[in-house]
């Protein structure tokens, strides 16, 4: 009777020790950074297939990445919530005591729920979505019952991320009218081919993430337009119009790999078809997760290095978009065509708006000094983001480094002056250093802020 019953105990502590290490097995497996990476591919390659703008691409990065990050913080107890950091962001609800769930997948599903209505094929990323959930009860044998859990929990953060981001101002830019063209010469006006009407006039209105306000960081202004061929602006215009004429291979090859421009257009006679691509948030997002991989960075750091970058992008585009829309100065093309060259096209299709400052150098300066923080500043790498897009791999020494080839990328592709490009880089360097000393991911951090 005795050796009976101590065989029903062995077969009882079996049967739990299977069901234990199948708990665990599945929780392993869904603790690859892979399904995040998947996740943020789909979401970009879904931002290039709806042509979004550069400023408006980075909101969508930044709210869907702070969800994800959200959902991850409850089951991490070294690492603290960005409520309370970010402005008007509260905390967000905790999930229930002892439930069994993935926080993994909490996070994808906050990150995919928060995104999916700011694209405009939603149904196209819900499709997506449940393919790659698909895969993952396929690869992790994650049970039904925490799997719908870890939706639910999903679902309850991304909720509380869509009321916050309701409030940012987005939705009453879109009432606000439009640019109206001035007169004067010295003020943008649209350009070849397609002469688009300005870009986000009112860009500077949103809620910021982490920066005070859009004017927190005010660059120096522009050198002071004047068409005299002695003074100081002719000249940085000249330098504009002779660096197009004299392009090298290298030159030509740095200003196509950082174009980025998600909409350029092609004309053949009458006919036009756009040529998509990634938007400059979205090269970054890819080169952070070009560094994550590297770094072998584990699913927690690869989603915090998402939400820091996105929001550092996010404010670069805010406070940038602040400039551009205060001086609206004209681009080189303009008056390159009117006083220099009739003929002269520059390497790249002018974007549509102001020139001052230079996006790509505000925003890459930004993501570069975020990434920094998180990797260090010898972080050598090669940028295989445009890859897919037809362009070369190239190799850089540190974020710095690749920051200040897209900042220059600029002049090469003859569509910025100088100012624009230097004053660019300071004013991104400005909001980066900013939010890495205001925003704290980590509780150590935390503690040392406070001491």
């Amino acid at each position: 009777m005795k050796s009976i019953f101590r065989c029903t105990l062995a077969l009882i502590a079996v049967a739990a020790w299977g069901c234990q290490s199948e708990s665990v097995d599945y929780q392993a497996a869904m603790a690859n950074p892979e399904y995040m990476h998947r996740a943020m591919k789909g979401l970009t390659d879904q931002i290039v297939h709806d042509i979004f703008s550069p400023p408006v691409a980075s909101r969508i990065y930044a709210y869907s990445s702070i969800a994800a990050y959200e959902a991850l913080v409850p089951s991490h107890s070294d690492h603290t919530t960005l409520a309370g950091q970010l402005n008007q962001f509260q905390a967000v609800p905790q999930p229930a005591a002892n439930l069994a769930y993935s926080p993994e997948l909490a996070a994808i599903h906050a990150f995919l729920t928060v995104s999916q209505p700011l694209v405009h094929s939603g149904s196209s990323l819900a499709s997506f979505r449940d393919a790659l959930y698909e895969t993952i009860k396929e690869e992790t044998s994650i049970p039904q019952a925490d799997f719908d859990n870890s939706l639910a929990y999903g679902n309850q953060v991304a909720e509380h991320i869509k009321a916050w981001m309701s409030k940012d101002g987005y939705a009453e830019t879109r009432t606000f009218p439009k640019y109206t063209i001035r007169p004067e010469e010295a003020y943008w006006k649209p350009t070849p081919p397609d002469y688009m009407e300005g870009i986000e006039p009112s860009w500077n209105k949103l809620r910021t993430f982490a920066l005070d306000s859009a004017t927190q960081f005010v660059p120096a202004p522009p050198t002071p337009f004047d068409m005299d061929p002695n003074s100081l602006f002719y000249k940085e215009l000249m330098e504009v119009y002779e660096t197009g004429v004299n392009l090298d291979e290298e030159q030509t090859e740095i200003a196509k790999f950082w174009d980025c421009n998600p909409y350029v257009s092609q004309h053949f006679g009458h006919a036009m078809y756009a040529v998509k691509k990634i938007t400059p948030g979205g090269h970054w997002i890819g080169i952070t997760a070009i560094a994550t991989r590297q770094a072998k960075a584990d699913f927690m750091k690869t989603t915090e290095a998402y939400a820091l970058v996105s929001v550092a992008l996010a404010d670069a585009f805010i406070s940038c978009w602040d400039e551009k829309w205060r001086s609206i100065l004209v681009r080189p093309e303009t008056l390159i065509a009117e006083h220099i060259d009739r003929d002269w096209r520059p390497l790249l299709q002018t974007p549509p708006f102001p020139e001052y400052t230079s996006g790509h150098s505000v925003i890459s300066t930004a993501a570069a000094v975020t990434l920094t923080e998180l990797f260090g500043d010898n972080f050598a790498f090669s940028d295989t983001t445009e890859v897919e897009y037809g362009l070369t791999i190239r190799d850089y020494e540190s974020f710095m480094a690749a920051s200040q080839e897209a900042a220059i990328s600029r002049l090469y592709g003859g569509i910025h002056y100088m100012p624009a490009i230097s004053n660019g880089v300071a004013q991104g360097q400005e909001v980066g250093e900013f939010i890495k000393g205001e925003i704290s991911t980590r509780k150590e951090q935390v503690a040392e802020a406070i001491d």
